[in-house]
């Protein structure tokens, strides 16, 4: 692999591999974040809670972390807990969001192309808090109409969960639309922006969203990394008990190398909007879109919408070939199926049949996702690859 534009140098746990389109699953660690993040392994290692000097460093490092990461999305400070994945997050902004709320039978609305992390927290509550739960349908395209969740709302609704962008197809849901008609009717709004936080720009406030998660490993950072913005004034349940640490909702020492490895990806993903990189790797995407067009005319199918997604996202169905075959077949890439697989028997994608997308297409699905290390030369190594492998079914 060769470096991406902007004087990148290759990244070294890409070297000598296939070409990467799984980015959407997990990005390799930036060496900056690395880099950033080691002395708090080793030379600083205080508990950023105690009084003596060896807290010093360690508590205005988490201080500046938690500052760099409220910057990426347009927060205080005082508004960002750390947590240790997206699911852990996800996980407080639900459940923390319904006790919270003091009532018996409390109402929440998601919708079905979420992430198991949301869905199974839903179900959860249903089951052990006696929620009620409203799962929206989805358009062809993958999004929520806004007719739907306004005839869901309800007088005993407490939350509505609707994702920034899906991680399959990368639909980019109309957020602000969407939390501005949940206020209307006083209820709380959640938006997992796992997929979408570092890949495109995002405001909390423009939005006006109450809780948004935030995921480290989406974005160059460990996994391990994650954190929730929680609005300032919003009463949660904690989800781990205790200590007062993050603002008494997230009791346990905090790793201090981890919320500044996730700081530092913040501020690095922050600087590449301003050089133009989404449309960089946008415009990498659609290459390797055409490219397969071209030479598979007729018999590739894009999955969601063409324009309101994610820059870095590809989801494309070809005709007459099975996805997870395909990509078994093409060692020179690494990129994830619109399947999964089950004691060997493989399944269409839950988000593509929620599209309405039929089975035989649904497993023929393909995701490729992009990055910052992706460049012209892997997109041409990629299609070139993939066409030779369809070529060979």
């Amino acid at each position: 692999m060769t470096g991406p534009g902007g004087g990148l140098p290759p990244h070294p746990g890409l070297a000598g591999g296939p070409v990467y389109l799984d980015y959407n699953a997990t990005t390799p660690v930036d060496p900056r974040v690395t880099q950033a993040m080691a002395p708090y392994l080793t030379d600083f290692f205080g508990n950023p809670s105690s009084s003596h000097p060896y807290a010093d460093t360690p508590r205005k490092a988490l201080a500046e972390a938690r500052a760099q990461v409220a910057d990426l999305i347009g927060a205080g400070p005082g508004e960002i807990v750390f947590t240790a994945s997206g699911s852990e997050a996800d996980l407080l902004a639900l459940r923390g969001a319904v006790l919270a709320s003091g009532r018996a039978h409390p109402h929440l609305i998601t919708q079905a192309t979420e992430h198991p992390a949301v869905l199974e927290t839903c179900r959860a509550l249903e089951r052990l808090h006696g929620a009620r739960v409203t799962v929206l349908p989805v358009d062809r395209n993958g999004l929520v109409e806004p007719a739907a969740l306004v005839a869901a709302l309800a007088e005993d609704t407490v939350l509505v969960s609707v994702m920034a962008a899906n991680n399959e197809t990368g639909a980019v849901q109309p957020v602000a639309e969407f939390a501005a008609l949940t206020h209307e009717h006083g209820a709380l709004f959640h938006c997992d922006a796992a997929q979408a936080v570092g890949k495109t720009p995002l405001d909390v406030k423009e939005l006006g969203v109450d809780l948004l998660t935030i995921v480290g490993h989406k974005m160059y950072a460990p996994r391990g990394a994650a954190a929730l913005y929680v609005r300032d004034g919003l009463q949660l349940e904690p989800v781990v008990y205790g200590g007062v640490q993050e603002r008494g909702l997230r009791a346990g020492t905090e790793n201090v190398a981890l919320a500044i490895a996730l700081g530092t990806a913040a501020r690095i993903a922050a600087a590449e909007f301003t050089d133009g990189a989404p449309a960089r790797i946008a415009a990498l995407r659609d290459d390797l879109h055409q490219r397969l067009a071209s030479a598979l005319p007729s018999r590739v199918h894009l999955n969601g919408p063409e324009k309101n997604r994610l820059p870095n996202t590809l989801n494309v169905s070809i005709g007459g070939v099975l996805g997870h075959a395909l990509l078994a077949a093409c060692d020179q890439i690494a990129a994830s199926t619109g399947s999964a697989c089950h004691s060997g028997t493989h399944t269409p994608s839950p988000v593509l049949t929620a599209m309405g997308v039929d089975p035989a297409r649904a497993l023929g699905a393909l995701r490729l996702s992009l990055g910052r290390w992706t460049t012209p030369g892997d997109i041409e190594t990629a299609a070139a690859a993939l066409i030779r492998a369809v070529a060979a079914q």
